[in-house]
């Protein structure tokens, strides 16, 4: 079975799907591992897409108690990820049936990564990430970890 290629140089503005968990790992946390990755999107040789949808689901999650953050510091780290971000809407109908994730709140990333022509979505969800492998996925884009991906930067 084929998967969706990413080619070598990856073209500038490559658009990316980035799940919350990746966004955190960026903006709030800072990740010294995805220091390459997040200049990649500082510099808009990757283009992320997102919906309202995905970025409402940032927004309660920042909100968490157990990462602390203010809520000065929660709308700096929205509103620093929205600026770079391309919002798309809902394609109705869609172009393909997607499998269903087993977690319900990852679905709208898979929908969102098949409606905008996002070439991947990042994500370190293991289920996510094996979806993947599916055929109706893998022909549209990649399912990878941003470690994956941050590798193919030059």
């Amino acid at each position: 079975m084929a998967t969706y290629p990413l080619e070598t140089p990856l073209p500038h503005g490559l658009p990316v799907v980035l799940d919350t968990n990746v966004v955190l790992s960026l903006w709030m946390f800072e990740d010294p591992a995805l220091v390459r990755l997040r200049a990649a999107v500082e510099s808009g040789a990757l283009r992320p897409v997102s919906r309202e949808d995905c970025l409402g689901e940032l927004a309660r999650v920042l909100a968490y108690s157990q990462f602390a953050q203010s809520p000065e510091r929660q709308a700096e780290i929205a509103a620093a990820y929205r600026a770079r971000c391309t919002l798309v809407e809902p394609v109705d109908p869609p172009a393909c049936e997607l499998p269903n994730c087993l977690d319900r709140d990852d679905q709208k990333f898979l929908e969102l990564a098949r409606d905008s022509g996002a070439r991947a979505l990042l994500t370190r969800d293991k289920l996510v990430l094996k979806l993947g492998k599916r055929p109706v996925i893998a022909a549209r884009f990649a399912i990878l970890t941003p470690e994956k991906l941050q590798i193919q930067l030059a």
